[in-house]
């Protein structure tokens, strides 16, 4: 009788103390939720550099502009090498656009509009920002077709990377520019990927009859 009833005590015991946890693990994930709500409200932002915004908003601009000359390319019959560099194009630069926006964001800082309408209208940025097409320009681009659309390509997304590189150098030469971690990783990045990038475009240009 004796160990029954201690029995009988030691499982009540064991069962109060996981009734204990269960009741308070299922009470503490929406407090948990809004705790860190308030902390991260209330939590210091990132410390940001004047330049690192600059450039990470500019080049928004700059890659949203190339995603929308990129996306021409089947509809406006380029070949089958071209189509294939401008989906390359559209893949990276748009991973570069969400990796840039949420560094903005962040940081508390405005996220450019990259509505492709935009990219194609309203070309008020282009003057700060080397290499980016004019409305005209893109218009010409738009309306052409096949083998001309191939070279209109070309020369102006060469005009378009070279404006890219400038605005790395002007990121590096600028005081601060570039000591955050993902600010520099990026414009080393698109430093690197779009000098090649010129290189081939510039061996595809020379090919075409």
């Amino acid at each position: 009788m004796r160990r029954r009833a201690a029995l009988g005590v030691g499982t009540m015991l064991l069962l109060g103390a996981v009734s204990a946890c269960a009741g308070g693990g299922g009470g503490q994930p929406s407090l948990s939720a809004a705790d860190a709500r308030e902390r991260a409200a209330r939590a210091p932002r990132p410390p940001v550099n004047e330049a690192d915004v600059r450039f990470m908003s500019g080049m928004i601009h700059h890659h949203a502009q190339a995603v929308v000359m990129a996306r021409w390319a089947p509809s406006h019959g380029a070949s089958e090498a071209l189509q294939r560099f401008c989906e390359r194009i559209v893949v990276a630069q748009q991973d570069e656009i969400q990796l840039m926006s949420t560094w903005l964001a962040d940081r508390g800082q405005p996220v450019p509009d990259t509505d492709p309408a935009h990219g194609m209208h309203g070309m008020d940025h282009s003057a700060m920002m080397p290499g980016m097409l004019s409305t005209e320009q893109l218009e010409r681009l738009d309306a052409a077709r096949g083998a001309e659309f191939d070279r209109l390509f070309l020369t102006y997304m060469i005009q378009h990377h070279e404006g890219a590189i400038v605005m790395v150098d002007e990121l590096f030469g600028s005081y601060g520019g570039g000591q955050d971690e993902t600010v520099f990783r990026l414009a080393s990045d698109i430093y690197a990927d779009q000098t090649t990038e010129i290189d081939r475009m510039h061996t595809m240009l020379d090919a075409m009859p």
